[in-house]
């Protein structure tokens, strides 16, 4: 039976988000857990992922964008917030008055936040952050011994407390990379001349994902698991996730809208790529690429239907994509799994990227809000129980797009 009535859905498993958690923690053991939820939870529900991997011994919680913190705050997420993604104008003052821990990149930065911690009349959270090289955000080393020096004046005025000094890679996801260790000494630099300027903050951090799993050096204060939190490996390349401990979140399904037989030389889709070599049983999988499935798998992105594994047959289109069944019998309601963990000889999102020449991160946070998101494993409105139940803890509907 499916998890609802729709054509399609997302099937969160918190539990095992939990459990990613406490494998990632060991990772670490001397460091502080943030878990970074950005981008609703990388497809999988911000809100109730954060609170799970609260439950499960984070401390921080970690967001791109001004509006990702606020969203928390409003959904009465508690737990330190750090939030990264800023530009002119944005809502600082909102932000300070939120407890939410903002980063500073540039002077312009630095004078935004004082003026909210002024207007606010509170002393704002504020963390530092250093370009290592990744030459995203973050201020150039050059740059580094001037801001340390305004925000400990800043700091010594009251209106800023600097609460982090943090930085990205690049490249951690290429084992022995040669920025690795140019990084790394960029940013002991930058922790040195932070304290040099009289600055102490609680956190220092550096370790993503990758970082986390395979540079025990990188870890200093706090780690930042994104998609290895969800189960998908950051490093391929150096095992799936059962190598480290984890295991997929998501499991995309959908059901069949529609079974029939057509005769060989039938034509399948836009631009007819794919012509039928003989009589066969066409099934077709209401999901395109405006619910995420990536266009660029068409002709080769796996699905379970009937089960086996298909491909997609032709392009995928905007709502739906058609897979050939050969000789294979199947029926409308039958499910159709584009990915899982891989339990039942499902596909992984880590088989859609390779179909689609991405990352998995791009497979699982693409995924749109017409597919709903249906959380199992989840804590039962007012008992604290676990196991698949119809409510997120909240009392939240379990089914909602995206989890928002």
């Amino acid at each position: 039976m499916n998890d609802m009535d729709t054509r399609a859905r997302a099937r969160i498993d918190l539990g095992a988000l939990r459990s990613n958690v406490a494998a990632l923690r060991a990772k670490a053991p001397g460091a502080a857990f943030m878990a970074v939820v950005k981008a609703d939870g990388y497809g999988h529900g911000m809100v109730p992922c954060a609170r799970a991997a609260l439950a499960a011994g984070a401390t921080w919680l970690g967001v791109a964008t001004p509006d990702e913190a606020l969203a928390l705050r409003a959904a009465g997420v508690g737990g330190r917030v750090l939030c990264w993604l800023w530009t002119p104008g944005g809502p600082w003052r909102e932000c300070v008055e939120a407890d939410i821990d903002v980063t500073v990149s540039a002077r312009w930065a630095l004078d935004a936040v004082v003026a909210a911690a002024r207007a606010a009349d509170r002393t704002a959270r504020v963390q530092l952050k250093i370009d290592a090289g990744l030459g995203r955000n973050g201020a150039q080393p050059a740059e580094w011994p001037d801001l340390t020096a305004a925000a400990r004046a800043a700091e010594r005025a009251g209106a800023i407390r600097v609460t982090g000094v943090w930085s990205h890679f690049s490249c951690a996801d290429e084992l022995g990379h040669p920025s690795i260790d140019r990084e790394l000494a960029v940013f002991r630099t930058a922790v040195r001349q932070a304290a040099d300027a009289g600055l102490t903050p609680e956190v220092r951090h550096l370790a993503n994902s990758p970082g986390t799993l395979t540079l025990p050096e990188s870890h200093f204060d706090l780690v930042r698991p994104g998609v290895a939190m969800y189960g998908i490996s950051p490093v391929p390349q150096l095992g799936g996730p059962a190598d480290f401990g984890l295991r997929p979140v998501m499991t995309l399904t959908a059901d069949l809208a529609s079974v029939k037989r057509v005769p060989g030389g039938h034509g399948v889709s836009y631009g007819h790529r794919y012509i039928t070599p003989g009589d066969t049983t066409l099934a077709l999988v209401p999901v395109g690429y405006a619910d995420g499935v990536p266009r660029h798998a068409s002709g080769s992105g796996p699905v379970l239907v009937a089960g086996k594994w298909r491909a997609v047959a032709g392009r995928v289109a905007m709502d739906q994509f058609v897979v050939d069944l050969g000789g294979d019998a199947a029926a409308p309601g039958d499910e159709a799994v584009l990915f899982g963990p891989g339990d039942r000889g499902e596909p992984t999102a880590e088989d859609w990227a390779r179909a689609a020449g991405t990352i998995a991160y791009e497979i699982v946070t693409r995924i749109g809000p017409r597919v709903p998101r249906v959380y199992v494993d989840a804590p039962a409105a007012g008992d604290g129980a676990v196991g698949d139940a119809p409510a997120i803890g909240d009392g939240t509907p379990a089914v909602g797009p995206g989890g928002r």
